[in-house]
């Protein structure tokens, strides 16, 4: 009678500890699956926050060039050189840290000045600006109406000038004076072949075989001028 008593107990036990263990298993399971359905929300949540980011190009290509393009290059072209004169030979190029750190700066602000051009819905001017040469320099309304035609030529013009701009920037990298030189002549012409077609395509028309002046030219005219 006692087995079989004990031999009770003992399915009873056994069927209690095979129900704890299927209660167990289905409560760990309902968290599992609420887990994961809380976590889709949130991703989904942070998928559309990030496709809903939208630019806003508030500074024109005019702005970015004054801004950003030409003081940049400007200081990257100034920061080497060789002036040979009666004293000897002058060798102008970053020495401390601080002086490759600026230039570095420079470059950089450079590079990125490329991508912010072409940020889709930047205009060319503010309404109202007018081109400070009319006859030799494009007015905003026309370069827009030559970016708007084809947009790719001016993507591929700033791009190479981001291309040039990185060789200085591994010039820098490697304190290379003579490659950042060198670099220096890559950036004028990457300016220069893509002014000739968006800002002042008719210069050097009238000039004869005279070549119209590069930027470098321009910004010493500017600068000896005051303006």
């Amino acid at each position: 009678m006692r087995r079989g008593i004990a031999l009770v107990q003992f399915c009873y036990l056994e069927k209690g500890s095979i129900m704890r263990k299927y209660f167990l298993l289905s409560l760990a399971g309902v968290f599992l699956l609420f887990g994961c359905n809380s976590s889709k929300p949130t991703e989904t949540k942070t998928a559309s926050a990030d496709t809903s980011v939208a630019y806003r190009p508030t500074s024109t290509i005019k702005d970015i060039m004054d801004s950003m393009v030409d003081p940049s290059a400007d200081y990257i072209w100034d920061a080497v050189s060789t002036e040979i004169s009666a004293k000897g030979i002058n060798e102008k190029f970053p020495r401390t840290p601080k002086e490759w750190q600026e230039i570095r700066r420079k470059a950089i602000t450079l590079i990125e000045a490329t991508n912010l051009l072409i940020m889709p819905g930047r205009k060319v001017a503010q309404p109202g600006e007018k081109s400070e040469n009319p006859g030799i320099e494009l007015s905003p309304e026309e370069i827009n109406a030559i970016l708007d035609k084809d947009r790719a030529t001016f993507v591929t013009h700033a791009m190479t000038l981001n291309d040039e701009a990185m060789k200085i920037l591994k010039a820098i990298d490697a304190k290379d004076k003579d490659a950042i030189l060198d670099g220096g002549a890559g950036i004028d012409e990457a300016c220069e072949s893509c002014h000739k077609i968006y800002w002042y395509p008719n210069e050097g028309k009238d000039r004869g075989n005279v070549p119209a002046p590069s930027i470098r030219d321009t910004d010493k005219e500017k600068e000896k001028s005051g303006k």
